[in-house]
């Protein structure tokens, strides 16, 4: 029997940006929407309409005006969105230039530090700068072989405030798996960390870091960020230490404007068959597709801080990232999340009054299976969100966090991929949590479960697809000029259908429940089984 776990009160409905988002729907086209089904029917049904909406409410920064909104939106893949816009992605997200705390860092070992907002800026302005000095420009990789510390967030806004493409792994990686990705893409500049904590240990990694450049003849110059150690300078060619090399003075950034769908990012794939696919995602995709998530799907505002459990080599670092562009502060930490003990993450959200707290289903059940029990640390007072995504979060889950944790919060968990960089169904502050769900579908996003003949059905298992274009759909894969691995990786089973390779179920009153990959199968004794199936 399904079971609602929490249900918003009037006053957080009425207050949330999704109301406000609803009112100012209506008022441009005269509606009188007043409920989600309604308003996202209509992000499907009217989706230029929606995301032109969405692109007004957010108030992007652009420098000049697109001419159309979608060329068209049965085109998959290829759909062009906001023809003519010219904007830039790390403009969007150093809109704020003030002394509000824009990034809090937290290391396991106990390290800690924070940037406002306007030192945030100045930080960039001096990296990019000195990138432009060394010759580094539009298109150019530049690349984060990098712990989750301020300096990876600022070299990738640098990079992006010039129009050059970043990559990143983190440092657990290793030295194939590293050149796997980076060869790829020919990167231009890389900035990397002479070592890192985890777990309670001290790892240095320059010699890894050595065996990589060796394979990488086209990186020009090597930045090291000391942390966690002095890094030893002669084991590195052509290396420079971070502060020697920032420019000595900041100033305002050039902010190169660039088509909406210019290259921001390349993503990987995880590479189980052949070389990781490098996937490439645009900077007006990615932008409105998280603004959307974090305004009205988090309802994320300026007095937020919000937190995701992330190293640089998942797409969710860069989801988090994205928050800076309402203004919220982002809370960076670096190591295990179970040093010195499992309380460690915890005690951070109480110290810091998280209200956002992003994790993964596996560390959910790792607090009930190590007998944790959050709310005897803390009541959480300021905490009214906990995200989580990574694998399903089963009933079970729901049951630890509303009786161990915190009854008044809502649960969301969340799905999506490095594929979309973003979410297919995700929270939403306006409906209730009902429990083992997630709890709706994405605004202008055309989720349906396929049965095995390619057709939509509701409160029946089928394959998780989307059936009509939608902004943060990768532009291409890096180095597949005919388009054949990107039309391979996700329209081969339906025709211009999205078949992202999850089962899911959808029920009536719009909550999706995840079973698990449908295109992952192990072989034992010749019986295929799926992941969904286990």
């Amino acid at each position: 029997m399904q079971t609602i776990s929490w249900k918003p009160n009037e006053e957080q409905i009425n207050h949330s940006k999704m109301r406000e988002f609803i009112q100012f729907v209506n008022e441009r086209f005269g509606f009188s929407f007043d409920s989600y089904p309604q308003l996202y029917n209509w992000s499907i049904d009217r989706s230029e309409d929606f995301w032109v909406s969405f692109w007004e409410y957010s108030n992007i920064i652009h420098h000049s005006p697109y001419t159309q909104v979608v060329d068209d939106l049965n085109k998959m893949p290829g759909a062009k969105w906001f023809e003519g816009a010219t904007l830039n992605f790390a403009e969007n997200l150093l809109k704020y230039r003030d002394t509000k705390m824009a990034i809090w860092f937290y290391g396991e070992n106990g390290d800690q530090s924070s940037l406002t907002y306007k030192e945030l800026y100045d930080q960039v302005s001096r990296l990019a700068q000195s990138m432009r000095g060394m010759g580094i420009v539009k298109n150019d990789r530049v690349v984060g072989f990098m712990p989750n510390i301020p300096e990876t967030t600022i070299a990738m806004l640098a990079t992006s405030s010039i129009g050059a493409i970043w990559s990143s792994c983190s440092l657990d990686f290793g030295i194939k798996g590293v050149l796997d990705r980076f060869k790829q893409i020919e990167p231009k500049l890389i900035f990397t960390s002479g070592s890192y904590w985890y777990n309670g240990k001290q790892i240095a990694c320059l010699s890894k870091v050595k065996k990589i450049l060796m394979n990488l003849p086209s990186i020009k110059q090597t930045i090291i960020v000391p942390f966690a150690g002095s890094p030893k300078m002669n084991v590195i060619k052509n290396s420079i230490l971070w502060n020697d090399f920032l420019h000595k003075d900041s100033g305002d950034i050039v902010f190169e404007p660039l088509p909406f769908d210019h290259p921001l990012y390349i993503m990987y794939s995880s590479g189980t068959t052949g070389l990781p696919k490098s996937i490439v995602h645009s900077a007006g995709g990615t932008l409105i597709q998280h603004l959307k998530e974090h305004q009205l799907h988090a309802d994320l505002a300026r007095d937020d801080t919000i937190f995701y459990f992330t190293t640089c080599g998942w797409m969710m670092w860069n989801w988090l990232i994205s928050s800076l562009a309402v203004g919220a502060t982002i809370v960076l930490y670096d190591g295990s999340p179970f040093y010195p003990d499992g309380t460690a993450l915890l005690k951070m959200a109480d110290e810091l009054g998280i209200t956002v707290f992003g994790t993964s289903a596996k560390y959910i059940s790792s607090l009930e299976s190590e007998g944790i029990e959050p709310k005897a640390i803390s009541t959480f007072p300021k905490l009214r969100t906990i995200l989580s995504t990574g694998s399903p979060l089963v009933e079970e889950n729901f049951d630890f966090v509303y009786g161990q944790w915190k009854e008044d919060v809502q649960l969301a968990s969340i799905s999506g991929g490095t594929d979309i960089i973003s979410c297919f169904a995700l929270g939403n502050p306006i409906l209730p949590v009902w429990r083992g769900e997630l709890q709706c579908r994405g605004l202008g996003m055309k989720v349906e479960a396929f049965n095995e003949f390619g057709k939509s059905e509701m409160n029946s298992k089928g394959e998780l697809v989307c059936s009509q274009a939608f902004p943060s759909m990768p532009v291409y894969f890096w180095n597949d000029p005919d388009g054949k691995k990107y039309h391979s990786a996700y329209f081969d089973t339906f025709p211009n259908i999205w078949h992202h390779g999850d089962f899911i179920k959808i029920n009536d009153h719009g909550g999706i429940k995840i079973y698990g990959r449908s295109d992952t199968t192990l072989n034992p004794g010749g019986i295929r089984i799926g992941t969904a199936e286990i």
